[in-house]
């Protein structure tokens, strides 16, 4: 196959895989995520239950469909830090350009999402399952960019910090969404608190993992 029809193919797989999470996610919000089952979400969406499994082996990545980027989205900022910029300045960096564009890994959604999943346990332990996974990718980076062993305390100590950073601030913007705040108002005092976070962390890792 050609790169033209192998990225047609591609473009139709992307295109699937959303039409069967728009039409999950609307199901769950409707019915709540512990009441519908694959076999519905396939129904509605009118494919096979077994295309529904391809595309998402657990049920709980119907609703965190981008959960690759929730994953992967600090571990690349850091390997893509620029020169002279340590791994904590390219964080701080790349978590306000986040906010500027609304993306997934800030948490910002609306307060039917943030409900659905902060009352289902399944989906909170994905979420919690998601934040060891972020840690984890930027512990084989940091490991990576200084030459150190990835289960070297000091790359453990850092990426722990990192991570909790990304998620303390996803929860504030979870807690901040079903208080009833506005999106402007929560982008206001997530940005606060975000200088402040990061800031907390310049005395240990600001010359830390610098390119």
């Amino acid at each position: 196959m050609n790169a033209r029809g192998s990225g047609l193919r591609e473009r139709k797989k992307q295109l699937a895989r959303q039409q069967i999470s728009d039409v999950a996610t609307r199901l769950f919000l409707e019915r709540g995520f512990d009441e519908v089952t694959i076999a519905e979400v396939a129904e509605a969406a009118g494919v096979a239950k077994m295309t529904v499994t391809n595309y998402f082996p657990r049920k709980e990545d119907l609703v965190f469909d981008q959960h690759a980027e929730l994953v992967s989205h600090a571990a690349e900022a850091i390997a893509a830090r620029e020169s002279g910029e340590s791994a904590l300045a390219a964080l701080h960096r790349a978590y306000f350009a986040a906010l500027d564009v609304r993306a997934a890994s800030v948490g910002l959604a609306g307060e039917g999402f943030v409900k659905m999943i902060t009352g289902s346990p399944a989906l909170l332990a994905r979420l919690r399952e998601i934040d060891e996974q972020r840690e984890a990718a930027i512990a084989a980076t940091l490991a990576a960019e200084t030459s150190a062993a990835v289960d070297d305390i000091t790359v453990a100590v850092a990426a722990a910090q990192l991570a909790a950073v990304h998620r303390v601030l996803f929860r504030q913007a979870l807690r901040m969404t079903l208080e009833g705040r506005t999106r402007a108002d929560t982008i206001d005092e997530l940005s606060g608190m975000a200088r402040q976070a990061f800031a907390q962390l310049e005395p240990s890792l600001s010359r830390y993992a610098v390119r």
